[in-house]
């Protein structure tokens, strides 16, 4: 039988059982156990995807966990994890020939047997095997290759940020230059653009996006996600999904409005205000800016079709963003009723009130509604959720 699933397929890990780095960015919490527990206890996300799954001391800890009977792999695809199912994927950077500037890709795979091959074959072309999103020194091309004839998915990673991204700084104007778009299985939008925006640009029609959280700290789990509909959360099923197989489907894609994104709009690198290219900023008369990706967009723009096979968009912001939602509060909210998931998009407003009120329980009905006030991110630094 189909059913709903909530989705999250770009998560880093931070350390590895050693306690060693992995992504040196992300946060020494972030471990494949600790990653595992967040999304089945506290998150309720079904189905994760970790993105640093190539380095072998990852692998270690994922072997460990099944032999200890903490974890199963299964059948069909992906490590489970109590309620989670954990699919094992790599972030690579590529910079090849065709590229004008480091892009950064996403492989996912079935089964530890796949990742242990890739990782061979990988370790040939990477210099740090074990650390997150290191540069692949080969072509993206092959990268793809290697990719399908090991089973797996490709997919290009927030294509639209300003740095390390397709269609970021001007690293290429269609992503014929650099890829084989028959082996992309999906395009990742990334935090500071949505459905409508990327669908301006007609190469990406024909393919499915994803909206992930790029997480860096175990509370970032799920600002961004998908509902797919899906028969079990493994790894088939989700190729199955998208490719719009066997009635399944991404289903809804959640994502914060773009506007909350770092890289929204065009801003000045000094001090971040809001500027236009070619002018002085009005705060300190530099001329340095960081592009925005809507500006970016409106650069690439080649259509103005809409696309009506696209799943809704839904704005959402996790639950953290909410002002006046502390940490006591919210560990409130998750003994009353069990995951963020169950709170931002089940709980009725009247069980709601009863445990925080009238004020906060307006507040989260809105935010499941998609509508919250915000103030506009950009060159960096993220826009804000304002109070009403």
């Amino acid at each position: 039988m189909l059913k709903d699933y909530f989705v999250d397929l770009h998560i880093h890990v931070g350390r590895n059982f050693l306690d060693k780095p992995v992504k040196i960015t992300a946060s020494k919490n972030l471990t494949i156990t600790n990653i595992m527990e967040e999304a089945s206890e506290r998150k309720g996300i079904d189905v994760v995807g970790v993105i640093d799954c190539h380095a072998p001391a990852v692998q270690t800890e994922i072997k460990n966990a099944i032999s200890q009977e903490k974890a199963l792999e299964l059948e069909y695809g992906g490590i489970r994890y109590r309620n989670t199912t954990l699919i094992l994927g790599a972030e690579i950077e590529v910079y090849d020939d065709n590229c004008k500037g480091p892009i950064h890709v996403l492989c996912y795979f079935p089964y530890l047997k796949n990742m242990e091959q890739f990782t061979n074959w990988l370790s040939q072309r990477m210099k740090n095997i074990e650390l997150s999103s290191q540069r692949y020194y080969g072509s993206a091309i092959d990268l793809q290759k290697k990719t399908r004839d090991l089973d797996g998915l490709f997919i290009p990673a927030h294509v639209f940020t300003p740095f390390k991204s397709l269609f970021g700084k001007g690293v290429s104007r269609s992503l014929e230059e650099v890829l084989d778009p028959n082996l992309i299985d999906a395009i990742e939008l990334g935090l500071s653009s949505d459905t409508k925006m990327a669908d301006q640009i007609t190469e990406l029609h024909s393919f499915p996006y994803v909206t992930n959280s790029d997480a860096h700290s175990l509370g970032k789990m799920a600002r961004e996600y998908q509902l797919m509909y899906l028969e079990k959360p493994n790894f088939n099923e989700l190729k199955l999904a998208l490719t719009k197989r066997s009635n399944r489907k991404i289903k809804e894609n959640f994502g914060m409005n773009p506007k909350l994104g770092k890289y929204h709009a065009t801003a000045c690198a000094n001090c971040l205000s809001k500027m236009e290219e070619g002018k002085p900023c009005p705060s300190c008369n530099s001329m340095k800016f960081v592009k925005g990706v809507s500006d970016r967009i409106q650069e690439l723009a080649s259509s103005k079709k809409v696309v009506t096979d696209r799943p809704n968009y839904t704005y959402q912001v996790p639950l953290e963003y909410l002002p006046g939602l502390g940490p006591k509060t919210m560990e409130t909210l998750l003994q009353h009723f069990g995951t963020e998931m169950n709170i931002i998009h089940y709980v009725p407003v009247e069980a709601l009130i009863k445990v925080v009120g009238n004020k906060l329980a307006a507040m989260i009905i809105n935010l499941r509604d998609g509508k919250v006030n915000l103030s506009e991110g950009g060159g960096g630094r993220y826009g804000k959720v304002l109070k009403n």
